[in-house]
């Protein structure tokens, strides 16, 4: 009878966690279909703005066009539905925070809060930083790099799908200083094993650059740049995250703790 009771109190705190798991997932949702149908009546104008950095350096008289029938209606209403989940963001990692922080110790919540602050505006920089200074050095090299007779008219939807892959690989890549913290708060690596291997971060920095942005060395290195310095600043700022010995004496030395063996009668 006992151990039904126990299984019985064992249950209901994990159902007590899905539900509050579905209210803040369903909350989310609102969240993002409120914002989604504020701005699905400047869907259109939404679109132009985020067309503006290609039709800059498009040809004279030349507009972008679309080449599936309904793409005109949709593509504005998926850029709408996308920038709803962009500006809700702050609002989705409140939910995330509000789920977990009862879980988690105190030195934790002091820890994680500020990152998920952090990486939200990194997040944020990388997109601006794409938009900004990215997209109009690549529109113009990749329009004025067209063969002659060659008509530049890009189609709405892979102009669409090409901007949100370069926001999010931007965004992403901008998340290194979060990334190196966190290693280092873990303990899986130390500061000075990080400024080591500074050699293979910044090979590996050009690599990233040239996988996830188009073939051309201005990008790649527009990319790649930005990742070593955030890198660079991850790890300036992961000393004040590093580890400490668990025990030191007085003098600022380790104390090593001797075997039992040493200490027993056999060996005295």
């Amino acid at each position: 009878m006992s151990q039904n009771n126990h299984e019985e109190h064992a249950e209901q705190p994990f159902i007590s966690h899905l539900i509050e798991l579905r209210d803040r997932i369903l909350r989310v949702v609102f969240c993002v279909l409120v914002v989604f149908l504020a701005l699905a009546y400047y869907a259109n104008d939404i679109y132009a703005l985020l067309a503006g950095p290609l039709m800059k350096h498009m040809p004279a008289n030349s507009t972008m066009i679309a080449i599936e029938v309904a793409s005109p209606f949709f593509t504005p209403f998926k850029l709408a539905l996308v920038v709803a989940v962009f500006i809700s963001v702050p609002y989705i990692l409140y939910q995330f925070w509000a789920f977990v922080a009862p879980g988690l110790y105190k030195q934790e919540r002091r820890l994680i809060l500020p990152l998920l602050i952090a990486s939200t505006l990194l997040f944020y920089l990388g997109v601006a930083f794409s938009y900004f200074v990215v997209f109009p050095l690549i529109f113009g090299f990749l329009t004025a790099a067209a063969p002659p007779g060659v008509a530049v008219m890009t189609d709405i939807t892979q102009y669409l799908d090409f901007v949100l892959t370069m926001f999010f690989a931007f965004g992403v890549c901008f998340e290194v200083p979060i990334l190196t913290i966190v290693l280092v708060w873990a303990g899986l690596v130390t500061p000075r094993e990080l400024a080591e291997k500074r050699p293979y971060v910044i090979v590996g920095a050009f690599i990233v650059g040239m996988v996830l942005t188009p073939p051309d060395a201005i990008s790649q290195t527009l990319l790649a740049v930005p990742m070593w310095m955030l890198f660079e600043l991850g790890l300036l700022s992961s000393r004040l995250f590093a580890r400490k010995p668990e025990s030191a004496d007085p003098a600022g030395g380790l104390i090593k703790t001797l075997p039992d063996e040493i200490d027993s009668p056999k060996h005295k």
